[in-house]
């Protein structure tokens, strides 16, 4: 949980908001007080989609279905905002972390603690399923583990089971390495798809491990797919529940009935031993709003989520040919950004996440992926070289530039602040901004320290934990981390 920050409202509907819970791509999640005291979890949209209907469907497809859906593992719906904006719902408010965050701050999950979530998970599928309802994005983080059991969270993709399973651009919903093959293959989306995501989540925290390997979307879901889960070290009943989970054909998964017999646990979730800690490990709730200190508190009126979106300029000309912040004598765009003291993100391979967030929000729909020679099902990429891309989803048009510079750290960096090495700067909004652009290390990287300028290492100099981070460039001298990524490299060269 973190502090309200500058541009956050004071307040929303008729809740006072006391601090952040979380931000994703659709919005942003506060906990919030209602008059007479009762917290809530407020999730409201971000600006920059309140003019994209296929979103605001979406959000308000997510309000009717947690409406519908009144389970004891679910966070019921509470109030919604839905007419105008700023776009938003309460829900009830359940305190306890996420099953991804437990694991990576507790570590693996006892075999039998395992047995008895997935017995009280597949007893809250049931209870969604009969409703009509699937989850479709069911991944550790969407599992918060409270003091009445694990809860399930963010239904913003669930959809009746009649319903298709692709969104209209033609991808899969979902997470890679969660999302069943069939959903994946065939766009058929049912109750045997969260099964298998449930397997797959069961895995992880078995595991710790992602169940399907790290690396780019596509590599990861091909390895759903057609490769097997990663139930090394398991202990062999448990590895047998989750394979059963995870089968490439549907019909042979067991259902969330079976699932619970399977376990045949004697004692709930909640009294586990292990599981109680975790609860603990809750978010202690300020008594009144927190925020940053000397933070301004923006009145509802100056608020960038309040009103209609703001007209686009008039086509074709593009405003702004650069940024350049204030106080910054460069002339033109960025080229080549110089470290500034604040390079300390460094990837985890084995946790899949690095060690600090971006330092502001990435555009929305901003996607990105990173692919090694060693692990491209293409085998288009050459050996000891990793290809780095990024792209928006959707075309933005008439947006003044945003300056995207790539920073690739080796692993003897990670423990330090030093800078690593960069690419040039380009415009994320230059040509179809839809198709990825594309970098290779090491030939598109350099280290720019000093007068000199010294070509980037091959990656099997330095075999292991690589981090990527994404930068926003208004200068050379003035960027802000937006991504931070990763990947592992091999001994192995062209």
């Amino acid at each position: 949980m973190d502090a309200l920050r500058a541009q956050d409202p004071a307040r929303i509907g008729g809740y006072v908001l006391l601090a952040r819970i979380g931000a994703g791509g659709m919005g942003v999640v506060y906990l919030g007080r209602s008059p007479g005291g009762r917290l809530v979890a407020v999730k409201v949209v971000r600006e920059e989609i309140t003019g994209h209907p296929e979103a605001l469907a979406r959000f308000r497809r997510e309000a009717a279905t947690v409406r519908a859906v009144r389970s004891a593992y679910t966070a019921n719906l509470i109030d919604a905002g839905l007419d105008a904006a700023p776009y938003w719902i309460a829900t009830e408010y359940v305190a306890g972390p996420t099953l991804a965050r437990a694991v990576r701050e507790r570590g693996l999950f006892p075999v039998v603690t395992c047995r008895r979530l997935v017995a009280a998970m597949a007893e809250g599928l049931a209870s969604v399923h009969a409703y009509g309802v699937t989850h479709r994005d069911l991944k550790p983080q969407n599992v918060l583990l409270g003091s009445q059991g694990p809860q399930l969270i963010d239904f913003g993709i669930a959809r009746g089971v009649e319903q298709t399973a692709l969104t209209q651009d033609g991808q899969a919903p979902g997470t890679p390495g969660f999302t069943a093959p069939e959903v994946l293959t065939r766009n058929e989306v049912g109750a045997a798809a969260d099964v298998f995501a449930l397997g797959a989540t069961v895995a992880y925290a078995a595991t710790g491990r992602a169940p399907f390997g790290g690396g780019d979307a596509a590599a990861v879901s091909y390895r759903a797919v057609h490769e097997e889960i990663d139930t090394d070290g398991v202990e062999p009943g448990l590895a047998a529940l989750i394979r059963a989970c995870v089968e490439k054909d549907p019909a042979r998964r067991p259902g969330p009935a079976e699932l619970i017999r399977w376990c045949a646990v004697d004692t709930a979730l909640v009294d586990d031993p292990a599981y109680q800690p975790l609860v603990a490990m809750a978010d202690v709730v300020p008594d009144t709003p927190q925020r940053p200190p000397n933070a301004p508190v923006l009145a509802i009126h100056d608020l960038p989520t309040q009103g209609p979106p703001p007209s686009p300029p008039p086509p074709p000309s593009r405003p702004n040919p650069w940024l350049v912040a204030a106080g910054d004598k460069s002339e033109g765009p960025p080229g080549y950004i110089q470290d500034i003291g604040t390079s300390r993100h460094a990837w985890n391979g084995l946790r899949e996440s690095c060690n600090l967030p971006g330092e502001e929000q990435p555009p929305l729909q901003f996607q990105y992926a990173v692919t090694t020679g060693e692990n491209d099902p293409s085998g288009e990429i050459p050996l000891g070289k990793a290809e780095i891309g990024y792209r928006l989803k959707n075309e933005e048009p008439n947006l003044p530039p945003y300056y995207v510079s790539v920073e690739v750290k080796p692993p003897h960096l990670l423990d330090t602040d030093d800078f690593g090495y960069v690419s040039k700067a380009t415009d994320l909004y230059e040509g179809d901004e839809t198709r990825w652009k594309n970098l290779v290390y090491p030939d598109d990287f350099s280290d720019r320290a000093g007068s000199k300028v010294r070509p980037a290492p091959p990656l099997a100099d330095d075999p292991g934990e690589w981090t990527v981070v994404y930068h926003h460039a208004t200068s050379d001298k003035n960027h802000r981390s937006v991504v931070c990524h990763g990947f592992m490299a091999d001994t192995v060269s062209e």
